[in-house]
Parts: C-alpha cells; sequence; structure tokens
C-alpha cells in the first residue's frame, strides 16, 4: 500500500521537474533570438549595405553620406551637360567655338573621375583599394588641370591673333600632358609596393601630397597662360578668360588648404589617420564642383550661344560709318565753287561717253550738237548736292551745256 500511495507522487515531481525544464529552454531560447534580432552594425544601416560600405549609410558618421549625397549631384550634373554638348554639337558651326568643345569634353569626363573617386574613400580600406586611390588621384586631377591649360593657350591664341588651334591638337595635348601624370603614379607604386614590398595601405602624407607636384604644375601653368590671355587685344573673348583665371585661382586656394591640412593639421590636432581619408573626399569633392561652376558651365555657355545677327546698316550711325563721314569730312574741306565743277567734269564725261557710243562727236560751234540719250543731256544732281544745298534742288552751274527739266 505504501508503494502505491508514493507511485503517483513520483509522476507528480517528474511531470514539474519536465515542466520547468521545458521552460527554462524556451526561455533562453527566446533571449538568444533576441539577442540574433539587435543590429550589429552602425546606427543608419539597418537595411543598407555590409562592410566594407557601412560609410555609405552610417549617420554617426554623418561626413560619408554628405560626401556621397554631393558626389551623386555633381556626377549628375556633369553627365546632364555632357550630354548637352553632344546633342548640341552640330549647331557649334564658328571655328573659334568648336574648337573649344572638345577640351570641354574631357575636362567633364575628368570632374566625372574625381566625383567617382570620392567614392573609393567611403569604402573600409584594403591593397586594392588603395592602389586605385593612389594611381587615379593623380590622373583625374591632371587631365582637369591639362584640359584647363589646353584652353588657356587657346584663349591667348584667340585674343592675340583671332584664331584658335584645332581641337584634335588641344585634346590631344591634354591627354598627353595628363599621361605624364600616370607614369609618375605607376613609377611610385612599383617603387614602394613590388620593389620594397611596403603595403599600398602605408605610406606617409608628405610622400603623397610630393607625388602631386606634377599637378601643381600643370595648375601654375594654366595660371600662367590665363593671365598671358587677358592681355590680348580681343575683347570678345575676356569673359571666357575671365572664367578660366577665376577657376585657376581657387583651385590654387583649394589645394593650399587641403594639403596643409592632410599633411601638417591632422597632425597638430591628433586626428592623423582618422580624419585622412574624409580630407580627401571632401577635396575631390569640392575640386570637381568648382571646375563644373566656375569652368565648364560658362566655357559651354559660350561655345553654345548663337553668333549675333548681323543688322541693317545705319547710315546716320557714326560709329558703323566711318569710311562715309570720312568721305563726307574730305568734302567738306572743298569749296562748294569746286565740288560743283568737280560734279559738272563727272556729268560731262558722262554726256561725252554718251555721245560717243552714238557715233557722233563736237564739231566746234559750226557742227550740230550730238544726240546724246535724254538721260546723259539732263542735270541730274547727286544726293550729297541736294544735301549740301539744304534740300533744295540746285539748279545746273553755268559751265552745264545739257537740258534743264526746271
Amino acid at each position: 500500500m505504501q508503494q502505491n500511495w508514493q507511485l503517483p507522487r513520483i509522476i507528480s515531481y517528474t511531470k514539474m521537474s519536465l515542466f520547468h525544464l521545458v521552460f527554462l529552454l524556451l526561455t533562453g531560447l527566446g533571449v538568444s533570438l533576441s539577442q540574433d534580432e539587435k543590429p550589429t552594425g552602425p546606427f543608419g544601416c539597418k537595411f543598407g549595405p555590409p562592410r566594407p560600405y557601412t560609410l555609405l549609410c552610417d549617420l554617426d558618421a554623418i561626413w560619408g553620406v554628405v560626401v556621397e549625397v554631393v558626389a551623386a549631384a555633381g556626377v549628375l550634373a556633369a553627365v546632364l551637360l555632357l550630354m548637352v554638348l553632344l546633342c548640341r554639337l552640330h549647331s557649334v558651326t564658328e571655328a573659334p567655338k568648336r574648337s573649344g568643345i572638345g577640351p570641354i569634353l574631357l575636362l567633364l569626363m575628368g570632374i566625372i573621375g574625381l566625383f567617382g573617386l570620392s567614392f573609393a574613400y567611403l569604402i573600409e580600406h584594403n591593397e586594392s583599394i588603395c592602389v586605385v586611390r593612389r594611381a587615379l588621384w593623380g590622373l583625374f586631377f591632371s587631365l582637369c588641370f591639362a584640359c584647363m591649360l589646353a584652353q588657356g593657350l587657346r584663349l591667348r591664341r584667340l585674343a592675340r591673333e583671332s584664331r584658335s588651334p584645332g581641337g584634335c591638337a588641344l585634346v590631344g595635348l591634354a591627354l598627353g600632358l595628363s599621361a605624364v601624370q600616370g607614369i609618375i603614379a605607376a613609377e611610385w607604386l612599383l617603387l614602394t609596393v613590388l620593389r620594397e614590398g611596403n603595403p599600398a595601405c602605408e605610406y606617409q602624407p608628405l610622400d603623397f601630397a610630393l607625388a602631386c607636384a606634377y599637378v601643381v604644375a600643370l595648375l601654375l601653368a594654366a595660371l600662367v597662360t590665363a593671365t598671358l590671355a587677358l592681355c590680348g587685344k580681343a575683347r570678345q573673348w575676356h569673359c571666357n578668360v575671365v572664367w578660366l583665371l577665376v577657376s585657376c585661382l581657387l583651385s590654387i586656394l583649394l589645394w593650399v588648404a587641403w594639403v596643409g591640412f592632410y599633411v601638417y593639421g591632422n597632425e597638430v590636432l591628433g586626428k592623423s589617420p582618422d580624419w585622412d581619408d574624409p580630407a580627401l573626399a571632401v577635396a575631390l569633392v569640392a575640386q570637381g564642383w568648382l571646375l563644373l561652376l566656375c569652368h565648364a558651365t560658362p566655357e559651354a555657355h559660350a561655345c553654345l550661344r548663337a553668333p549675333a545677327q548681323p543688322s541693317a546698316p545705319d547710315y546716320f550711325d557714326t560709329s558703323q560709318n566711318s569710311s562715309r563721314m570720312r568721305e563726307a569730312s574730305l568734302d567738306e574741306d572743298i569749296p562748294l565753287s569746286h565740288r560743283q565743277f568737280v560734279e559738272n567734269q563727272g556729268y560731262a564725261f558722262d554726256e561725252n561717253a554718251a555721245g560717243l557710243r552714238s557715233g557722233s562727236h563736237h564739231n566746234g560751234n559750226t557742227g550740230a550738237r550730238p544726240s546724246a540719250p535724254f538721260r546723259s543731256n539732263v542735270y541730274q544732281p547727286t544726293e550729297m548736292t541736294m544735301i549740301l544745298n539744304g534740300g533744295a534742288v540746285p539748279s545746273a552751274p553755268p559751265t552745264y551745256t545739257g537740258r534743264q527739266l526746271w
């Protein structure tokens, strides 16, 4: 009987222990699931791209999102301007304007490259990303500044000689000058990465700035050519030269700012590795928008602008009729009687020519007067004679022997 009484008790204890075990298992599973649901990425990237692209959506590091938006807007604006130039290319018929379209198209490609390269600084760097940064940084900048130098040479030629080099020659010059920077960047990578075996991401900021010395030389050369073009005779190109000069001056100020901050400012502030990528990305975007607004857009507008239609000559405008005014001033220096004599001699010459065509000639006082055509024997005063006579029809001079209608 005692054993029968303890059996239900054991069964009840077993059920309670199983219930507690199942409860603990479910509680632990719920805790683990709740921990898995917590976001592990930065704020703003819950549904965004994974690493190493988190800077594209990280709202804690807001500079990446700002650079991304500004660079994307710059790419869109540059592509639109490029398409407008290509679509309106057939409407540009003037040779001086048509020669400048090639460098503008090449400059827009370089600007798109600057905006695109800024996205490489929004990705966590590795060996391949660092190689792309070091190789393309100076190349895109040299391409833009070489196009500005070619435009400066073109405007200087137009301002001095009113003629421009060919568009293909200017594009070839810009490509050749930018290829030099490509060779410099390739040699730098080969010497530091392949020969010495250093990681591509480990380099000093001063070395990076010195690798861009040729780019600064191109910018200074563009500034010099723009200054020389401003001293030309042709005033119609001075607006283009001024925009080019402004672009060069602002670019120099930008380069002084970012190089000084990248090389010395970060080290002084103690932000050396952390603020290096933001400084370079902001410099790329700022340079792209500067060239797009201050050089590419004004130059494209000047090339696509319709030529001025020639107006009808205004004979009372002294600025348009300088030759006529010179003739009138010479006539004013001649006395009135002498002017009438000169005009009468001209009419007499017409009368004699008409007489010769009719087959007769003067025969002194005995011969009959030749039968010249009616138009040759009538005294017809010129407009200048009527103006000098106050608007009234003058009478024939005493020496005129032809017919008169009044």
